[in-house]
């Protein structure tokens, strides 16, 4: 079972002229076939509240801090917290997760597969009933 973990882009620069993070090939733990971002959430709200049959994502914090609860399938939760873009969060299929933005955050997520609403569970009885199977 696959679990959520943090990884570090490389990146090339320094703080007075900015950084330069890469995110390609090998580095990647999928190849992507989305990419989407979320801005103008409004500080400390819950979103996410969901989670995927298949699909993978990479979510990123571009400008801001995300706070992440992620629910395994063994009911394990891990919380992590994004507040560099040279850090993105792993998130397998079948993990619930729910996303607290702080002020003016960007989201940025890298997904393995195109937008498909039959791969949303989409409620937490759902989600628990799929994973106690």
């Amino acid at each position: 079972m696959l679990h959520p973990y943090l990884l570090d882009f490389p990146s090339t620069g320094s703080a007075p002229l900015g950084h330069l993070v890469i995110a390609e090939g090998a580095t990647l733990p999928f190849p992507v076939k989305r990419v989407y971002w979320t801005a103008g959430v409004p500080a400390e709200k819950i979103s996410g509240n969901h989670a995927h049959h298949q699909l993978e994502q990479l979510i990123v914090a571009v400008h801001g801090t995300l706070e992440l609860l992620v629910e395994t399938p063994d009911r394990q939760k891990h919380h992590f917290v994004l507040e560099h873009p040279t850090q993105g969060l792993y998130v397998p299929p079948l993990c619930w997760r729910e996303i607290k933005f702080g002020a003016q955050t960007v989201l940025m997520c890298l997904a393995s597969q195109e937008y498909e609403e039959t791969d949303y569970i989409r409620t937490y009885p759902e989600f628990e009933q799929l994973v106690s199977r």
